[in-house]
């Protein structure tokens, strides 16, 4: 607003006022910052104004500047109405392209609301410190609508707290230092329909030294072993690092607790003073002495009270934990299955109920309610990271929530998790592997299990222990938006593909889970998300994804249930039931949501299968299954799944779970499975003996070595589906004109679950695009990202074109997505390939309709989404390796045609299932002799077991009968095609070899 508008006169404020809120002798006068005279507009960051949000489309309130004979500043109030189905409310934003607001000489900011008396509370939130408006820390306090008419309500500064749900750039420090101060915010009321009006927003009274200074400790828990001493250091800080006004006194004195003082520990109390003029972050040091006795024990608490004097107090009492001891569950020595009963027999049914629960690390804020529930894990969502998004900060975040767990009765470990699907994806700087679905294109066990040890590695050295990988889905039809986290459309790729679990989590018997470079891997989405059909999902606009699989026994256990025997085999730790429903066909149940389905959790996963794992939920599911929340609750414990994922209601999940069992609604002996499998992965990942983060491998961290995984997966994972003429491999003599909206952005090139949840667009981590790889391998480059450069002079075109990054639900077809290419892409298609020789790469989550266009691409290649290594795509463009990657999924013609997959009784796609040229190796001479000879020799390696003979025999046979076919791909090519590719990864060479023979011969 302008500035003058802060002007008013301050008789006029007085004679507002009403006596008890008359400003003493000393205090400064009020400073206004809104009176909704029309000084402020209605508008958006960067230009001051006030301006609406909401959940949904709906939520947003009205407002206006309403005339008001009964207004208390003025003509006008800001009045609106509301009717929020989510969540609302209004902003004002200080314009950012003018200095910050300094609010720290006040005691508080006031303002007057018309209350309607609907018992409603009210949330008032202010911006501080950042940039500007939209990237500030957010503190928030709330009123109660509980009155009649005008009220003015005052909120002294030090009532607000940091929020900790959400914040728009994930906190700068904490502190709440008012000198830098964007504007507020009010959220309104949500299930009720509403109007309210506001006037004179003000900042009064004088500040004092509370609320410039402060008086924190080094932290809020001091773990010691028994008989040891416990340092509290306690600082005093001030805003702006000012020395001290006046003196500041810290009382102290240990009391309550668990632990008996004079057995325990020696009773201690004294005064900390930190005189005037002492300097902003001095700190003093309390020792507290502990004392040994002879007898085993849990964790015992003793509580050091502070009372301050002269600033603000730490926002809780720190405690010093004497460590458990003698315990036979804390003997390292001891088997597992020893220290499991000795533990669970220790254990309430609270603190049992506690470690079958998992929360959001921003639902708990600082941490406290690790202990006060004995949470037993904590998870850091899609794009949940701490701020600054480093492998530093990430180690200290969760060794902050670690300590939390210490001062818990036994002090169980937490284990955290994180959604590392391709690589660390979450951390700024990691190694970013492609996608699964190019990992499924590079028919390379050994490359993905090597990436997954990469990703274990970076994963472990920022303190977490356990990765939501990887997706075992068999994915069936490509308008789903989840279907590049699938390694393909036929069990027997998935399958072969499940070493990533080894590279996660080592040898299968989980000896190697203790390691700092191993986690525990989660197989998901158990049992067939990849299956649901098109138009099925309830799940807001969502068009595939959490909708119904309906298919036979026989097609249950042969294409979804399959890997699942294989990752149990493999001795994956724990499993993620989907969100989507299952329908069997004949069982006579109709759809059931998967967290219900006790036949297949309990019933195949841990009985027949031999599952010894826990199993987690996805995040919230047990909120889509019918009935009340208890019966949510009952209901899935009961089918098998062993740790909720309640990231925002683990207090009601807690409490609803111990009432449950109370009532007789769940049985003691599921409670004891649970926890007994969750604390074994615990013991077993060596949680207890070292809890926090071993940061020994941090440096390792998108180090050279580990882009040199991810480098080779982006090679292998490119398809070459056509190259009429040879255009590939380009030739660093030639002159290459480059184009289209993927070239030169990392992150469409990353896609979706890279640093945030649905991705975004532009640069966000640390890599290299594709047209960067081209410039570094040496190429003659000129780059026009729309294709309005000039197009003459040039020996070829490389147009880079595909998708923009989304994930789950968001990403479906039909749901603001589809196949096809952008307008722009086309377009740079169509000028690039009309002027010059052209290969088009498709950067993208699944195959894109091109068909249109195929006769004017010289051309094609499916380089999916490889990650941060674009060197890896221009190593095969420039012939430094040959293109070997092959379609992980079939590549229709037309979205009609889906879904499509190998196997099907009708198949006449664009390009087969398998189907991936190459370059630098000539495809073998002569024709069906040639196939009857290699047929011969695969049957022969296959009596032998000879593996490796085999796969050759049939990609040599694949090679001629591609070159014969060339773009001639006709259904009675593709069929016996796609299915010798099917049979090879089962290991019958030679009727692969015959499969081929079919296909060329129709061909």
């Amino acid at each position: 607003m302008p500035r003058a508008a802060l002007l008013v006169s301050t008789a006029l404020l007085a004679a507002l006022m009403p006596l008890s809120a008359a400003r003493a002798a000393d205090d400064p006068s009020p400073t206004p910052v809104d009176r909704f005279e029309g000084e402020v507009p209605f508008a958006a960051q960067p230009a001051d104004g006030i301006f609406t949000w909401g959940g949904d489309s709906d939520d947003p309130p009205q407002l206006r500047f309403a005339d008001r004979a009964d207004a208390p500043e003025g003509a006008k109030v800001l009045a609106g109405t509301y009717d929020i189905s989510g969540y609302g409310g209004f902003t004002h934003d200080f314009a950012a392209t003018e200095p910050a607001h300094d609010w720290s000489a006040h005691k508080g900011i006031r303002f007057w609301w018309d209350g309607q008396d609907n018992g409603k509370k009210t949330a008032f939130e202010i911006k501080d410190g950042g940039a500007d408006g939209e990237a500030s820390e957010l503190w928030t306090t709330s009123f109660t609508d509980d009155f009649t008419g005008w009220k003015q309500i005052e909120i002294p500064f030090t009532d607000f707290v940091y929020r900790t749900d959400y914040q728009p750039v994930g906190g700068i420090d904490h502190v709440l230092g008012l000198t830098q101060m964007w504007g507020y915010a009010v959220t309104l009321p949500v299930g009720v329909q509403g109007r309210f009006a506001m006037d004179d927003v003000e900042l009064y009274g004088k500040a004092d030294q509370s609320l410039r200074a402060s008086v924190t400790t080094d932290a809020a828990v001091y773990p010691v072993r028994e008989g040891g001493t416990a340092s509290v250091k306690v600082t005093v800080a001030t805003t702006g690092s000012a020395p001290l006004d006046e003196p500041v006194t810290v009382s102290y004195a240990t009391t309550g607790g668990t632990a008996e003082a004079g057995k325990d520990y020696q009773a201690l109390s004294g005064t900390l003073t930190f005189p005037a003029g002492t300097a902003s972050g001095t700190a003093r040091t309390i020792e507290v002495p502990t004392l040994k006795d002879r007898s085993a024990e849990s964790a015992e608490t003793v509580p050091l009270k502070l009372t301050v004097t002269g600033a603000k107090a730490p926002a809780e009492t720190p405690q010093v934990v004497i460590d458990a001891h003698g315990l036979p569950y804390l003997n390292s020595k001891l088997p597992v299955r020893k220290r499991v009963a000795d533990l669970l027999s220790r254990m309430s049914l609270e603190e049992k109920a506690g470690q079958m629960t998992q929360a959001e690390r921003g639902a708990v804020g600082t941490g406290g309610d690790v202990t006060a529930y004995d949470l037993g894990s904590l998870l850091s969502g899609g794009g949940s990271t701490p701020t600054p998004n480093t492998a530093a900060a990430w180690a200290r975040m969760i060794d902050s929530f670690q300590l939390r767990a210490q001062a818990t009765r036994f002090q169980i470990p937490l284990i955290y998790g994180v959604d590392a699907v391709h690589g660390h994806n979450n951390l700024a700087g990691a190694t970013i592997m492609p996608h699964n679905i190019g990992i499924g294109a590079t028919r390379d066990p050994r490359l993905a299990e090597q990436a997954g040890a990469v990703t274990a590695s970076e994963v472990r050295a920022t303190g977490v222990p356990w990765d939501f990988a990887p997706c075992l889905c068999v994915t069936r039809d490509e308008r789903w938006g989840r279907s590049y986290e699938s390694f393909g459309e036929d069990p027997a790729l998935v399958k072969s593909m499940e070493t990533v679990i080894q590279g996660l989590q080592g040898r299968a018997d989980g000896r190697d889970l203790k390691d700092n470079d191993k986690v525990l891997a989660t197989a998901k989405h158990f049992v067939g998300d990849g299956g649901t059909a098109y138009g099925s999902s309830t799940t807001g606009s969502y068009t595939i994804d959490q909708g119904v699989t309906t298919v036979t026994r026989q097609q249950l256990e042969a294409i979804h249930l399959a890997p699942y025997q294989t990752a149990v085999d493999r001795g994956i730790g724990t499993v993620m039931p989907s969100y989507s429903s299952l329908d069997i066909v004949g069982d006579g149940q109709g759809p059931v949501k998967m967290h219900a389905r006790a036949d297949m959790i309990n019933g195949v996963l841990k009985d027949r299968m031999g599952f010894k794992g826990f199993v987690i939920s996805d995040w919230n599911a047990i909120d889509q299954l019918p009935g009340d929340y208890a019966s949510h609750v009952s209901t899935s414990v009961n089918a098998g799944v062993d740790m909720m994922m309640v990231p925002y209601s683990y207090q009601d999940f807690t409490a609803t779970l111990i009432d449950q069992v109370k009532a007789g609604k769940v049985g003691e002996r599921r409670i004891d499975d649970a926890v007994s499998r969750i604390l074994t992965q615990k013991f077993e990942l060596g949680l207890f003996e070292h809890p926090y983060a071993d940061t020994s491998n941090a440096s390792r961290i998108g180090s050279t070595a580990h882009r040199a995984v991810a480098r080779q997966a982006a090679a292998e994972s490119q398809v070459l589906l056509k190259n009429s003429s040879g255009v590939l491999p380009l030739k660093k003599s030639q002159k290459v004109y480059v184009a289209g909206s993927n070239a030169d952005d990392l992150g469409n090139q990353t896609g979706g679950w890279t640093i945030t949840w649905q991705g975004q667009s532009g640069t966000h981590t640390t890599g290299t695009t594709i047209l960067q790889g081209m410039k570094n391998a040496g190429g003659d480059v000129t780059y026009s990202k729309d294709a309005s450069a000039p197009t003459g002079g040039y020996d070829v075109g490389v147009v880079v074109v595909g998708e923009t990054p989304y994930a789950e639900g968001v990403g479906d077809v039909g749901n603001g997505n589809d196949l096809a290419l952008s307008a722009a892409d086309q377009a740079a298609v169509d000028k690039v390939c009309a002027a010059m020789k052209c290969a088009v790469l498709i950067v993208s989550g699944r195959p894109q309709l091109i068909g249109d266009r195929l006769g004017e691409i010289d051309a094609l290649v499916a380089s999916w989404l490889p990650g941060t290594e674009g060197d890896g795509v221009a190593d095969v463009l420039y012939g430094r390796k040959a293109f070997t990657g092959r379609l992980p999924v079939t590549w229709p013609k037309s979205e009609a045609q889906l879904p499509i997959n190998v196997g099907d009784a009708s198949y006449d796609p664009q390009y087969p299932y398998g189907w991936g040229l190459t370059t630098l190796t000539r495809a073998p001479q002569g024709g069906t002799a040639t196939l009857k000879a290699l047929g011969a020799a695969a049957r022969a390696a296959e009596r032998r077991g000879a593996d490796s003979t085999g796969r050759d025999l049939v990609t040599r046979a694949r090679l001629l009968v591609q070159a014969k076919v060339g773009q001639s791909v006709t259904a009675a090519v593709s069929k016996p095609f796609a299915d010798a590719d099917h049979l090879l990864l089962t290991g019958r060479y030679a009727a692969a070899v015959e499969k081929l023979t079919e296909a060329y011969r129709a061909a």
